[in-house]
């Protein structure tokens, strides 16, 4: 089949790169235009944008994928189907039907659950053992579409949003090409989601962060996980005898075991061990990432810094 993707994100290079090497034709790439990143502020191509100058693959972008000139654009390059990984914007129906066989999703969540910007982080944190990648029709409602195929992996407990995006990303590309190859073959089933199971991963804030301490230790542990790289799990520490506040991003943590010799436990403080006392249980921090500083072992943070039993995790506010 004659191919167009619209894609932006490094998610979909995979699917790219199985896409090149298929028997099926990428005959063009759709993206968002680049956008300015770094401390230079230099415009940075999307990386589907990237991949597609390395391959010798005609991209263009567009900043309204339903603008006459991108329609136009679309429709003349007869595809037989658009492939679409996270695009970032709404396409239209109209647009949509300018392909022989409308267009496909790839979305990061075991649909019904976790329609929305933000599966695989919701996922981690609301405690899922599993997840997965489906396939599915673009429907007038976000993520609505009729399904195709999935494909599950399990939530390990050392798993966080990055590496959980990564092995989505790497699963989605041979379920695409069956999904493709069945769609043309005229063998793929249309399967209707049950409305009834539909849960939502809406898009993440830079405040979903915050830490708040009064939560159990199980739960903030998800939360650092579900939020690691980006927004990344934050909180304010204050050293008692300095008075001098660091805010952290903690990369990495462990439920630890509570300590017997705390007679009196107040969240956010220290126990004789050196664990952060949470609403409910006590959390070992691993790893943290300063403002402004690199990823750091937490004992290394701490070494020189007069640690002691008053100091406190505290809220950032907002």
């Amino acid at each position: 089949m004659r191919i167009v993707y619209l894609g932006s994100s490094h998610f979909g290079v995979h699917c790219l790169e199985i896409l090149k090497d298929s028997r099926h034709e990428l005959a063009h790439i759709i993206t968002q235009p680049a956008h300015k990143a770094g401390r230079g502020r230099k415009l940075k191509p999307t990386d589907a944008a990237a991949w597609a100058a390395d391959n010798n693959i005609d991209c263009t972008e567009a900043a309204d994928i339903n603008s006459p000139e991108i329609m136009d654009l679309a429709s003349s390059l007869n595809p037989d189907i658009y492939v679409v990984i996270a695009f970032g914007q709404k396409i239209s129906q109209g647009f949509i039907s300018t392909a022989r066989y409308g267009a496909i999703n790839v979305h990061a969540s075991l649909l019904p659950k976790y329609r929305g910007a933000a599966p695989i982080n919701r996922a981690i944190v609301e405690g899922e053992t599993e997840t997965g990648v489906t396939i599915i029709t673009l429907a007038e409602k976000m993520d609505a579409g009729k399904m195709l195929g999935k494909s599950v992996i399990p939530i390990e407990p050392d798993d966080n949003a990055q590496t959980i995006h990564d092995k989505l990303a790497l699963i989605s590309a041979p379920l695409l090409l069956k999904t493709l190859d069945d769609i043309e073959s005229g063998t793929a089933v249309y399967e209707n989601q049950d409305e009834s199971k539909v849960t939502f991963a809406k898009k993440l804030q830079k405040s979903d962060g915050n830490i708040n301490w009064q939560q159990p230790a199980e739960a903030i542990c998800r939360h650092i996980r579900g939020f690691w790289p980006w927004p990344g799990a934050f909180t304010n520490y204050v050293v008692a005898k300095t008075g001098r506040c660091y805010k952290l991003t903690i990369a990495d943590a462990a439920v630890a075991d509570d300590d017997p010799n705390v007679e009196t436990r107040v969240p956010g403080r220290f126990d004789t061990n050196m664990n952060v006392i949470c609403g409910e249980g006590t959390l070992k921090i691993k790893s943290v990432k300063p403002a402004g500083s690199r990823r750091m072992d937490f004992q290394a943070f701490l070494n020189g810094r007069e640690t002691g039993p008053d100091d406190l995790f505290m809220d950032v506010g907002f």
